[in-house]
């Protein structure tokens, strides 16, 4: 890429910035902050400008409840980008949003960005086009379950073995890792995304009661569970009844909504043991030692850990903050950029590298 003195002198006062690209939330980090940002992937569109009215929260909050005129999108969807355009505002958004645009009236930051292992070359370069678009001067990539596992302070570098499995919105990746390299990864698109859908479905069944994603995903984290709670709990669902068309308020239990989640549950816990039938006898060994890492949003659901553990007969931990790992791993890169930038992923004819 041709110098561009201007870009040169915006990148003196513009951050270094990791974001979380998530098809739930997305993350971003700012070196020597932290984590400034953490909102909804979710931007209102007007459909006949096709300008962006809403991004973040605000977009959330108004899914659902849109007039004809209006649509409420997710420019991801299982972890990668559906809509370029819509991503690429968002970005810009966000990128804005961390500069103080009085002093950077257009930044220029150093941007890393997670993606998941199992993603195209298209994919990829879909992305690093986004951010590039969005106003970056420089865009990396890593794979989440490595930026995770940095974020999580697992020791990737050293001989013994670690292993992280990284729930998201959109995508599950499990990583076994050595040697500062990857032994065995697993991408997997069944993640919070699905267990919302699965219990939309279980009520729809079950009770004839619909209701939207953004109430299965309250109920997943008031009363959601993978393994049996010491007390279990009850709640109030408020949806329309499809045989009457009128509104309606059920009761449902933890119970019940564990038998909901349990086919994307077991289809982790599936690809986990895969992933552990395929690694060599000397790092399963390391690993009854330092037990397996769970990280990601999904790694908060009520009794993944315990039924993990029960499963694989390994320690299962969930990492501190898991929710925040890929975007604190990604942006560890830049506090030690030479010798961390090993972990960072090509594109095919290109380098990760790419100049000012």
């Amino acid at each position: 890429m041709a110098f561009n003195p201007l870009n040169w002198l915006l990148g003196l006062f513009s951050l270094d910035i990791a974001i979380d690209l998530g098809t739930a939330n997305t993350l971003v980090h700012v070196r020597g902050k932290g984590i400034v940002i953490n909102e909804p992937s979710w931007v209102t569109i007007d459909k006949r400008l096709r300008q962006p009215l809403a991004i973040g929260l605000e977009a959330k909050e108004m899914a659902g409840r849109t007039p004809a005129n209006v649509m409420a999108v997710r420019p991801l969807r299982d972890g990668v980008i559906s809509d370029f355009d819509v991503t690429q505002e968002m970005l810009g958004y966000f990128i804005g949003k961390v500069h103080d645009q009085s002093v950077v009236p257009l930044p220029r930051p150093r941007v890393v960005v997670g993606i998941p292992t199992g993603v195209t070359e298209v994919e990829k370069r879909a992305v690093y086009d986004a951010v590039m678009a969005a106003g970056a001067r420089q865009a990396h990539l890593i794979e989440e379950p490595i930026a995770a596992a940095l974020g999580a302070g697992l020791p990737i570098g050293e001989i013994r073995g670690s292993m992280v499995i990284d729930i998201g919105g959109g995508t599950t990746e499990v990583a076994v890792m050595s040697m500062s390299g990857v032994v065995v990864s697993r991408s997997l698109r069944v993640a919070g995304d699905e267990m919302d859908q699965d219990i939309v479905q279980y009520l729809r069944n079950k009770y004839n009661l619909l209701i939207g994603e953004g109430i299965a995903e309250k109920v997943k984290w008031s009363i959601g569970s993978a393994y049996p709670l010491p007390t279990e709990k009850t709640m109030d669902v408020r949806g329309r009844n499809l045989v009457t068309g009128l509104p309606e308020t059920i009761q449902v239990s933890s119970v019940e909504m564990r038998e909901a989640l349990s086919n994307s549950v077991q289809v982790i816990v599936d690809t986990v043991r895969d992933a552990l039938d395929e690694i060599p006898p000397e790092i399963v060994a390391d690993l009854m030692d330092v037990g397996i890492c769970l990280a990601g949003g999904g790694a908060l659901l009520q009794g993944l850990a315990d039924r993990l553990s029960d499963e694989l007969k390994l320690r299962v931990w969930v990492a501190e903050d898991p929710l925040t790992c890929v975007a604190r791993g990604a942006g560890m890169i830049f506090e030690d950029f030479e010798n961390l930038s090993r972990y960072l992923v090509g594109l095919e004819r290109g380098s990760t590298r790419h100049s000012a």
